[in-house]
């Protein structure tokens, strides 16, 4: 990457003066080169800004990892716009929320994926369409664009032929002083995360960090030209968006998005289409591992191996090099309020390394374990992980207090993880202060959780914690009360949730319980609920 491409329209400019012909992005039969990727970025451009997006406007997009995905990304970003994501997982309400908070003018979507009809989610938990816009309790939002799919399925949306048939209105020039006038320092995405108060907030950060923290860790992890990338880390999320696609452009690697982890099909994919680079959290590589005709497979190709996001077997290590061929196996710490990546071990790093530490911090960035206090603990001892740098966001939206409480006064990012730094600056992460716990690489947040089960008209009371699992890493436990005279069922009240709530967030496992251990002040003891959960999944 060149130093002067500081935002991510000038990126995939670059690219194509670099990278030209070779193929940027292989979808079924379709390519696009680099020069071909910049043309449909500017064209997708031209469109936005015939919709009436201006510089600063929120555009959300809730879609499965296709190339449209990427082009509606770079259009927006190239018109100014700032890229709002969707977890593909989300229900009508929790997407809404999204859409409400962020204030996205436009929606770019798909009309089906994995039955679930997207559109029909939002008019089922918000109404609509309505005289003002598509989705009655949204009206801010303008419109509805269907990246993939029947505009007829869904009444009041439009095609992304027709959306971008519509772009012919403004020139070619016009999108490129547009382009020209994004600025490092302006917002280029806001990803939304939950957090302990049980609401999502907005994670803001810039064009210019991104592709600064992006170049880094590309280059750590030694992506590169002529590099085959089965994106299978979904685009809404960082590790599948700028750890993805946007470090794929930056390297000259071709994108090859992947919608569905199903374990045959990517492995015939990794022989088909020549893969040599796959990300994804442990579980990915465990249940390729575990399937039975691994054997039948053609991984001759794959050479570099990115994970991270949960503890990782040394043996999986051995296993990824001896039996998948890896040549390469990194692993990392990272945040969402950190653009993404922290800390990331290094090419050289030994198995036990790799699989026991988060690596050590990238570069021009700070990365401390702290005592309560805010002062250093000797290394070799726990403190919560602290980080200071310019990788750290632009702040929560409308929100400075939460804002406030995450970067103190001195600049310092507490990250809610516990961690033990060992003399060479590497950093294994032990606990976490705040209660999430990861299940199958998805943050998941107990307060969130606890607040849909609420929502259960026979549910008094409910709190969530994490439990150990052999697959996932982690998995939700709910302590429920139920309501007087109620008769509450596990598999009912987990049913439900699976009715209510993206399928990550939803517990694995409930316990009906008639009272939850509390302090003298109120609050729930979650220890003893983990020691009542030990004794139940024993």
């Amino acid at each position: 990457m060149s130093s002067f491409e500081d935002t991510i329209p000038r990126l995939v400019q670059g690219a194509a003066q670099r990278f030209g012909d070779r193929i940027a992005i292989e979808e079924g039969d379709l390519t696009l080169s680099f020069t071909e990727l910049s043309a449909a970025g500017t064209r997708a451009a031209r469109a936005f800004i015939a919709a009436g997006v201006q510089p600063g406007d929120c555009v959300a997009i809730w879609a499965q990892n296709i190339h449209e995905w990427v082009v509606a990304a770079i259009g927006l970003q190239s018109a100014g716009g700032v890229l709002v994501t969707i977890n593909t997982r989300m229900k009508g309400s929790e997407a809404g929320y999204v859409l409400e908070a962020s204030g996205a003018l436009i929606l770019c979507t798909v009309d089906q994926f994995l039955d679930t009809d997207y559109v029909g989610l939002l008019r089922d938990s918000l109404g609509g369409p309505s005289s003002t816009g598509p989705i009655a309790a949204l009206p801010q939002l303008e419109r509805i664009v269907l990246l993939r799919g029947d505009e007829n399925a869904a009444a009041d949306t439009t095609s992304w032929t027709d959306f971008l048939a519509e772009g012919e209105a403004v020139s070619a020039e016009q999108a490129q002083e547009r382009a020209e006038a994004v600025s490092a320092d302006d917002i280029a995405d806001i990803l939304f995360t939950s957090g302990t108060t049980g609401k999502p907030k907005g994670v803001m950060t810039a064009h210019g960090q991104n592709l600064r923290c992006f170049e880094a860790w590309s280059g750590i992890v030694g992506l590169r030209e002529g590099d085959r990338y089965l994106i299978v880390n979904p685009f809404f999320h960082n590790f599948g968006y700028k750890a993805g696609w946007m470090a794929a452009i930056m390297r000259g690697a071709t994108i090859l998005p992947h919608a569905i982890f199903d374990v045959p099909a990517v492995l015939e994919r990794i022989g088909r289409d020549k893969v040599s680079a796959l990300p994804g959290p442990p579980t990915l590589y465990q249940t390729i591992l575990a399937h039975p005709d691994l054997q039948k497979f053609d991984l001759s190709s794959l050479r570099l191996a990115i994970t991270g996001a949960a503890v990782i077997p040394v043996e999986l290590i051995h296993r990824m090099r001896s039996e998948l061929g890896f040549e390469t196996i990194i692993t990392g710490y990272g945040l969402t309020e950190c653009t993404g990546p922290v800390t990331i071990c290094r090419e050289e790093d030994s198995p036990e390394t790799v699989a026991t530490t988060s690596g050590r911090a990238i570069p021009d960035i700070e990365v401390l374990c702290v005592d309560t206090e805010g002062k250093e603990v000797p290394r070799g001892e726990p403190g919560e992980v602290v980080v200071r740098g310019y990788n750290l966001m632009q702040g929560y939206l409308d929100n400075p207090e939460e804002t406030a409480k995450t970067i103190d006064a001195e600049g310092w990012l507490h990250t809610g993880d516990i961690g033990v730094m060992d003399d060479r600056g590497y950093l294994r992460i032990t606990d976490r202060i705040k209660d999430m716990f990861l299940m199958g690489g998805f943050n998941c947040y107990p307060a969130e959780i606890e607040n849909g089960l609420f929502e259960h008209e026979e549910i008094a009371q409910a709190a969530v914690i994490g439990v150990p699992d052999d697959r996932m890493g982690e998995v939700g436990m709910a302590f429920v009360i139920p309501t007087a005279g109620a008769e509450l069922t596990e598999e009912g009240v987990i049913a439900w949730c699976r009715e209510q709530m993206a399928n990550y967030k939803v517990p694995r496992y409930v316990e009906i319980v008639s009272e939850l251990p509390m302090t003298a002040s109120g609050k729930v003891t979650k220890f003893v609920l983990r020691e009542q959960a030990e004794k139940r999944l024993r």
